[in-house]
């Protein structure tokens, strides 16, 4: 990863995350029930998954540093939306979320082909692993931050100016990013195949396809449950919004601490250890986290949570050994689009399960994670062992 791009990484994860996490609680104050939030959640799924492949194709006919000044542009209107949500130009003024997030899912979604294909273009297979635990590491040093400080907000100027005080950060560092694009080489790029996106996904080899059932399977886990985390920790079990922060930095110290041990222990013991480590930790973190009753509770739940970055970068690097160089871009935007669309539905079922039980979602979320993990232990490609 060039030193432009891994800035850029930097700047507009920090900027997110000051108010991200808080983002459902901030809905609530706007009067969003809880299938609303749930929505969405829905939502932000669907358009992760249906934004994955366009990404892809701008970066591969439009070039990396080009591709990437569009989605900060869209990222950064979508922050403003949010921004603007309690003045009343949205009645009710929690609808604002649904044309806000298929902004801001330009950065977080579109961008991510871009960014594994930055990786590919510039390291061997041998170094990709590595590179994407550079880049997690990167994305997890403000991730440890940011949420502490939005928390503090929150905490000093209530959850909705504490959340648009964040908003109002994330638009300005949002604007330095654009800018440090400017250093991204505008390299050439060869003719990018004109191949449809079914032609593309025959390219995709057996081995990949089963990683992506069991990914689906897992990611479904994280969904279900993912946009009541917050809302469980402050509601349920009664943390500040402040402590809330400092259980992310836990959760992110303890994924950082693991990133490159376990890119070392894959040249040893191969990837498929590593991915069915990670799926265990997905499946484990709501089971951990709805038997929390104090603040340590949800520190060991969080640490949990942590884990679930052990193999990540493994499997990153798996997907892209594995694709066509050629169609690089689109291959992994293809891989995202078939795992968001199918999970997108996951975070209202869990709204409604919520409506039921707020203990119900995380413990179907868990079953639906470990049979995930254990199909990929049982029936996991030879090749992502190797």
């Amino acid at each position: 990863m060039t030193g432009a791009a891994a800035a850029i990484v930097v700047l507009m994860t920090l900027g997110e995350e000051l108010w991200k996490r808080f983002l459902p609680k901030y809905l609530q104050a706007l009067g969003a029930p809880a299938v609303a939030i749930g929505l969405y959640g829905s939502t932000r799924d669907l358009l992760d998954g249906l934004y994955q492949y366009p990404g892809g194709w701008l970066a591969d006919r439009f070039g990396r540093r080009a591709a990437l000044r569009v989605f900060i542009a869209l990222a950064a209107a979508g922050y403003g939306l949010l921004l603007i949500a309690p003045a009343g130009v949205f009645e009710p003024a929690w609808v604002v979320a649904l044309p806000a997030v298929a902004l801001v899912m330009a950065w977080s979604s579109m961008a991510s082909p871009t960014l594994f294909a930055v990786i590919g273009d510039a390291l061997p297979p041998a170094q990709r692993t590595m590179g994407f635990s550079v880049q997690s590491v990167l994305r997890r040093v403000p991730i440890a931050l940011a949420p502490t400080i939005g928390g503090t907000l929150i905490v000093a100027w209530g959850t909705i100016k504490g959340v648009q005080a964040g908003l109002v950060a994330a638009i300005a560092v949002a604007g330095i990013a654009w800018i440090v694009t400017g250093a991204i080489p505008a390299t050439f790029l060869p003719p990018a195949p004109a191949v449809t996106i079914v032609g593309v996904w025959r390219t995709l080899p057996s081995t990949l396809r089963r990683l992506l059932v069991s990914d689906i399977l897992v990611r479904t886990c994280e969904s279900m449950v993912d946009v009541f985390v917050v809302l469980y920790a402050l509601d349920h079990v009664g943390v500040s919004a402040a402590e809330f922060g400092s259980l992310i930095t836990i959760q992110m110290a303890v994924a950082i601490a693991g990133y490159f041990p376990a890119a070392a222990l894959r040249r040893r013991v191969g990837a498929k250890p590593l991915v069915i480590a990670t799926f265990l930790a997905f499946a484990l973190f709501p089971l951990a986290l709805v038997g929390a009753t104090t603040y340590a509770g949800l520190a060991v739940a969080f640490a949990v949570a942590g884990l679930r970055e052990f193999g990540e970068p493994a499997r990153k690097a798996l997907i892209v050994d594995l694709v066509t160089p050629a169609l690089r871009a689109r291959s992994v935007g293809l891989y995202y689009l078939t795992r968001s669309l199918t999970v997108a539905p996951a975070a209202l079922v869990g709204g409604l399960l919520w409506g039921v039980s707020p203990a119900l979602p995380f413990v179907v979320a868990a079953a639906i994670g470990l049979t995930g993990a254990a199909l990929f232990a049982l029936r996991g490609p030879a090749a992502a062992a190797a």
